[in-house]
């Protein structure tokens, strides 16, 4: 009798952890139903992505230039989507500036940035800059008459969100992809890799629908603003074994996004800041690279995997060069917003996969419709 009450208990532990599994399974499909796929069209050779860095969004919405700026970056994100017709596009870190922002709310100017993309209806992915939960910084001119001016909520604040906080990343991740379920491909990942959120991985499939991806883009969170700018040793952990669950005989091409630049970037910067000469390929190198506050283990682990192809990062808005490291390249991607620091000219980044034969190439589109630095980063 003993021996069957075991028996019984056993197989009914398996059926509720089968239950159980089951339940989060189909929970994780239905969350997933309606967004497609993302993958090379047919019919179309390549694969088209659009880099938006460093928008700066909500800054100083108490004065006249502030809001002039979002709507600047707003047209310059609007036309060159019409005009490259990316397939998907990449919102860079520093999508606002938290730090000027005086109300709970910021993710109101979250959503405003990515409304070109989502107008459009095109796929999006969007990575944390320094300055998305950066702590609201106090003007000192609000402390002299006339004082504090009044605070004016984006239309997308709801009732009683108009208030001195900041808005966390957890907060900023779960509302984007609440509202844009059908093209966000943003998520927060792993609990594990807290105070870091968007940690991802976003795969391109084949034109043909079928067999292994044709592009795996990974989503690192490189911190700062509201804990220190770095990817940490757990961050390349998680790395290290998505890798060998995605791709384990780096058969699949590969590359990176983030934020802030790893260190490596200043060892291969070009070393004048009047122009870029070769191996570089870019047109402005106007400032030093203001990197990652300490490299833990990330390029360590990249530069050994030659499915790894490039690196983008943000930042820095007075840099758009790529530069050879080892067997893979090192990329800024190009100032779009009009928010944030420098008058230099405004641009977007473009990556274009190329399926057969395979090709991975980047130029720089700038706001007056001319472009630049084209490149190949792999074939």
């Amino acid at each position: 009798m003993g021996c069957h009450r075991t028996w019984f208990l056993q197989l009914l532990a398996v059926f509720l952890l089968w239950s159980s599994t089951s339940a989060v399974c189909r929970k994780n499909m239905a969350r997933a139903q309606g967004k497609k796929a993302l993958r090379v069209a047919a019919g179309k050779p390549s694969f088209k992505i659009a880099i938006f860095a460093d928008l700066h969004f909500g800054e100083n919405a108490w004065t006249d230039w502030g809001p002039l700026q979002d709507v600047l970056s707003t047209g310059l994100m609007s036309s060159v989507l019409e005009e490259q017709k990316p397939d998907f596009a990449v919102y860079l870190g520093d999508v606002i500036t938290a730090n000027n922002m005086a109300i709970a709310n910021a993710s109101a100017y979250w959503d405003q940035a990515i409304a070109p993309t989502r107008d459009k209806r095109i796929p999006f992915a969007t990575v944390f800059g320094n300055h998305d939960d950066a702590r609201f910084e106090w003007p000192m001119e609000w402390f002299s008459p006339p004082g504090v001016p009044k605070v004016s909520c984006p239309a997308a604040a709801g009732a009683g969100d108009c208030s001195f906080r900041g808005t966390g990343r957890v907060e900023l991740m779960r509302k984007e992809v609440e509202r844009n379920r059908e093209l966000s491909f943003s998520a927060s990942g792993p609990n594990s890799l807290w105070p870091s959120v968007s940690n991802y991985v976003v795969p391109v499939g084949s034109s043909s629908g079928s067999g292994s991806p044709v592009l795996l883009m990974y989503f690192l969170d490189s911190g700062g603003g509201s804990y220190p700018g770095v990817i940490s040793g757990a961050q390349s952990d998680w790395l290290q074994a998505k890798f060998r669950e995605l791709n384990p005989d780096g058969r699949i091409p590969e590359i990176m996004f983030w934020h802030i630049p790893s260190t490596a970037y200043a060892s291969v910067a070009p070393k004048s800041t009047a122009g870029v000469a070769q191996p570089c390929v870019g047109s402005i190198n106007a400032e030093s690279v203001a990197s990652q506050d300490k490299e833990i283990a990330t390029m360590d682990i990249l530069v050994k995997r030659p499915s790894v192809k490039a690196v983008f990062v943000g930042h820095n808005h007075g840099m758009d060069w790529c530069c050879p490291y080892q067997k893979l390249w090192l990329c800024y991607a190009r100032h779009t917003g009009y928010g944030g620091y420098g008058s230099w000219d405004r641009g977007v980044r473009m990556v274009e996969l190329t399926e057969k034969p395979f090709s991975l190439k980047s130029w720089i589109t700038m706001a007056d419709g001319e472009s630049h630095s084209e490149i190949i980063l792999a074939s």
